[in-house]
């Protein structure tokens, strides 16, 4: 059943068009801008940080509905300024001449008096130099400026949210649902700002659920630091620094390890020009940088932030401001799949330092301690003499040559023994490195298989009978934009008149397929994600099976010459550290942390 709104209509029966009051388009305007409270959160801290602030305090209660107050030390606002402040598409950001040069978090003048059109809105701010003033605006009605005390910065104080739009309240969550959305929402601006403090507090008591101090330093020891104590000392400990630039393009950030992955995308912040952004090429970009060394369902974790000329990214697409749209969307991409690639490929053998952790906590007891302390080796070997059998104490004692210098201080150090024909145990000067031989050595079959087909290119198998495919007028437009890229991994495709494609040749590594499948699920791939990565991941899927197959199998004993040459070999390829799924091809398990499973640290 179909629900029609009653219509509003005049003496010939026909709708009247009728020119909305300032109140009801302001509220209109706060239904795209203040979805819910941390909507709030957010349009009042991108003000404050455009106003210069470099110390940002957010105080909010039962999740942002009854209370919310963002305080800042930024360049503040005089009484003549507030007013225009809370008037519609007023703004200090922009002069409205050009709106492909947006360098500011807000340029659109409508986050106050949205706020002030469903809420009781309060805002007190001092220029330096000046008195300070302070204006209110409830559901609508606009007060006039008054004298106030406040040191510097502004304050604006949100009080019941939507109580001028009851409806709305209905469609919020749950307080903590609420609180968490808040808190999201500054994580992602404290990432973008590490010079500048954020703190949020909850409730009259002020109990602190976020705290970010400033940081120091130049970009890159200011963002780790901050990442260090949004994201925890394991994700900076496990992160390669990404910088790369391209087509006037930059990239600059962190992303981890493929032995860091997640179990969701939780751990994927992107950001143009210092704006928190959710984009979907951009994503997709992320993960086609991974898609090899990555299984399907893990996540990689990456904080990225893409730099680009203001006139070659709209970021006028929605009043939230989280979509953007790129001039050239595939120079963003390639960017951004070249330098983690880049990245990922200069981290050679490393697997994350987190294996190591996850498996001594796997078999640690309890935690009761034994200070020892390590003898000396003649105190041993005295020690070895006295416990000797009587008659004994001069017979010849059986030695184990040590490990030469040039073998145990290798990264993956030296084989010393082979445990259930499938783990290789290696020493180094620190400790010991567990190897799956199986793993480790699928994974650099494979590495060579890809080399291989690089430099030969993709043999390619002419279908006797060319396979053709009725489109949508969409799909065919969409695929055959997709021809040229696909036909350098050994798919081509052609128009065949009106909205059919015809594929003439598929890559011949791949055998038998069905065209008709291979061409649909690339078209969603390409509708989710902008690209799409199928074709080139069946090819390799197929490499990985072919590796598999070729590689040290489970079982297998190998040699002392042997199972060095593997760990030289690890050393030497890029992507070792992890097999063709993403788990890790080995464990490196420091000293210390051993002695300590025995007691003796």
């Amino acid at each position: 059943m179909t629900i029609h709104a009653p219509k509003i209509t005049g003496s010939a029966g026909r709708p009247v068009i009728r020119q909305l009051d300032e109140a009801a388009i302001n509220r209109i305007s706060a239904g795209e801008v203040v979805e819910r409270p941390a909507s709030a959160v957010k349009e009042l801290i991108e003000n404050a940080l455009d106003a210069g602030a470099t110390r940002i305090s957010v105080d909010i209660a039962d999740g942002g509905k009854t209370l919310i107050r963002v305080t800042d030390d930024g360049c503040g606002m005089t009484s003549q300024d507030l007013p225009l402040a809370l008037s519609r598409h007023a703004t200090s950001k922009i002069d409205g001449s050009d709106l492909l040069d947006i360098r500011s978090f807000g340029f659109r003048g409508e986050a106050l008096p949205s706020l002030g059109a469903v809420g009781r809105l309060t805002i007190s701010s001092r220029v330096l130099g000046d008195e300070a003033a302070q204006i209110t605006c409830e559901g609508g009605r606009l007060g006039s400026p008054r004298p106030t005390a406040l040191t510097r910065g502004t304050v604006v104080e949100l009080r019941d949210l939507f109580y001028a739009t009851p409806a709305r309240l209905k469609f919020l969550r749950s307080d903590r649902a609420e609180v968490q959305a808040i808190v999201e929402v500054i994580r992602r601006l404290a990432m973008a700002e590490p010079e500048v403090g954020f703190t949020l507090r909850e409730g009259g008591e002020g109990r602190i659920l976020f705290r970010a101090d400033p940081q120091t330093g130049d970009m890159f020891d200011a963002l780790a630091s901050r990442l260090s104590a949004i994201l925890g000392v394991d994700f900076t400990d496990n992160a390669l620094r990404i910088d790369a630039e391209r087509e006037g393009l930059r990239v600059q950030g962190y992303a981890a390890l493929p032995t860091y992955s997640r179990g969701s995308s939780s751990q994927q912040y992107l950001f143009v020009n210092g704006r928190p952004v959710l984009d979907r090429m951009l994503y997709g970009a992320l993960r086609a940088a991974y898609f090899d060394v990555l299984s399907r369902d893990r996540h990689p974790a990456a904080v990225l932030n893409l730099i680009v000329d203001p006139q070659r990214v709209d970021v006028n697409v929605h009043p939230a401001k989280a979509e953007v749209r790129f001039r050239e969307p595939e120079f963003a991409r390639t960017l951004i799949v070249t330098a983690v690639k880049t990245a990922l490929t200069g981290a050679g053998h490393r697997a994350s330092s987190t294996v190591g952790t996850e498996t001594l906590a796997a078999f640690r007891p309890g935690s009761r301690i034994y200070q020892m302390d390590r003898p000396s080796q003649p105190s041993l070997a005295r020690a070895f003499a006295f416990q000797s059998p009587s008659g004994f104490a001069e017979a010849p004692q059986a030695r184990v040559e040590p490990a030469s210098a040039d073998e145990t201080d290798r990264p993956l150090g030296a084989a010393r023994a082979q445990v259930h024909e499938n783990y290789i145990i290696a020493q180094t000067d620190s400790g010991i490195v567990i190897v799956d031989q199986h793993a480790a050595h699928e994974r650099l079959v494979y590495e060579r298989l890809k080399r291989q087909m690089a430099e030969t290119g993709i043999t390619v198998q002419a279908l006797l009978i060319p396979e053709i495919i009725e489109l949508s007028p969409t799909d065919a437009a969409r695929i055959l934009e997709a021809a040229s890229a696909l036909a350098g991994i050994g798919l081509v495709i052609e128009p065949f008149g009106g909205t059919a494609v015809v594929i003439r040749e598929t890559p011949a590594i791949l055998g038998p397929i069905s065209g008709a499948a291979l061409i649909q699920d690339i078209l969603d791939e390409l509708g989710d994600l902008g690209d799409s990565q199928l074709l080139q991941g069946k090819i390799d899927a197929v490499l990985s099976r072919m590796a598999c197959h070729g590689s040290v199998r489970s079982g297998r004993q190998m040699r002392a010459e042997e199972m060095n040459s593997l760990l030289r070999e690890m050393e030497a390829t890029p992507l070792s550290g992890q097999c063709n799924h993403g788990r890790p091809t080995y464990v490196e398990l420091k000293l210390t942390d051993i002695e300590r499973l025995f007691g003796r640290r």
